[in-house]
């Protein structure tokens, strides 16, 4: 008798175990928001160009980040209130190597890609020993680390941070230096870690990461190791925060440590919430929303986040799935 008998085919379980889910219609919502990215250059045309580009630059930098996480929260249940250590890594890695002349886009983000590594490495396998608020602890605890760490490096500005020549090269060319350049480049990192997430969490890994989410003794039962697939997930989303980083730092021309606080994480659990949990492209959305409600707000006061506050508390308490579910986008 085949397993379809027994095992209910929508459940993580069930997928984890190799029965094929039932076929789901593809949603429009994630190729709207990829399209309307790829044409604001052209849209920024007909208004200040520089402040559009810049703003929707940094909000696909946040939505980057934010992706990541929300592969740890939405789809592993693995709250970190460190991930912007990640961002700081990737950002304080351009940093570093252009102040000693290695300005290679690609050298740089080589070296980001290795320290994120190596950090999650680390850190994931010390934290993912832990569990519930232990867990949400120490991943705080070893963010703030970073961050002391990187208001100790008086070489490198200390806590007032570290402005950069210039920005990266790529092949030897500035070309970065075109805002409309790095605006693609930003984009094409954006779209690709998107398909990356996309396939990971379609996968028979990424089947088996919600299945822990939701029983991992279950899961351990049918003969899953919990701890090396959260692992592998928290590395994977600390090297595309790592990016982040990278791309983050190339847009402001300045790093800090301030980029690695628990505010920064926290801000990144606000948008993934507000965008809804366990969507990729609800992180990309909440990440625009947050960005621009911040926007918006601080024109008025500069207690904006007491504005902010109740907009998140309602978002979580009548919309369920976030602004995505509001859109009718399943995550």
């Amino acid at each position: 008798m085949s397993v379809n008998n027994f095992v209910d085919l929508d459940t993580p379980a069930a997928a984890a175990l190799g029965v094929p889910a039932r076929p789901g219609r593809v949603f429009v919502l994630p190729l709207v928001v990829f399209a309307l990215f790829a044409l604001v250059p052209l849209l920024a045309m007909q208004g200040p160009q520089s402040f559009i580009l810049a703003l929707v630059t940094r909000i696909m930098i946040l939505a980057l980040a934010a992706m990541s996480l929300d592969l740890l929260i939405g789809y592993g249940a693995m709250i970190s209130f460190g991930h912007a250590a990640f961002v700081g890594l990737g950002a304080y890695s351009v940093a570093i190597l252009s102040s000693h002349g290695i300005n290679d886009g690609f050298i740089q983000l080589g070296v980001a890609l290795a320290v994120s590594f190596l950090f999650a490495l680390f850190t994931g396998a010390i934290s993912l020993r832990t569990k519930g608020v232990y867990f949400i602890m120490i991943t705080l605890a070893f963010g703030q680390m970073l961050y002391f760490l990187g208001t100790s490096l008086a070489a490198y500005g200390g806590d007032d941070g570290l402005t950069l020549a210039s920005r990266s090269t790529l092949f030897g060319s500035k070309i970065l230096k075109n805002d409309i350049v790095l605006y693609y480049v930003v984009f094409g990192f954006l779209l690709g870690a998107y398909l990356l997430l996309r396939g990971i969490v379609a996968s028979r890994f990424g089947r088996v990461l919600r299945g822990i989410r939701e029983n991992p003794v279950r899961m351990e039962a049918i003969g899953f190791a919990p701890y090396r697939y959260q692992l592998t997930a928290y590395v994977i989303a600390g090297m595309i925060a790592g990016v982040s980083g990278c791309l983050l730092a190339n847009q402001t021309e300045f790093v800090s440590p301030a980029f690695t606080t628990w505010q920064r994480s926290g801000d990144l659990i606000f948008v993934i919430v507000l965008g809804g949990l366990g969507s990729l492209h609800g992180a990309i959305i909440g990440a625009a929303v947050f960005s621009l409600l911040a926007d918006i707000l601080s024109h008025y006061t500069e207690h904006w986040a007491l504005i902010f506050g109740p907009i998140l508390i309602l978002v979580v308490l009548y919309a369920r799935g976030g602004i995505g579910g509001l859109l009718g986008s399943k995550p």
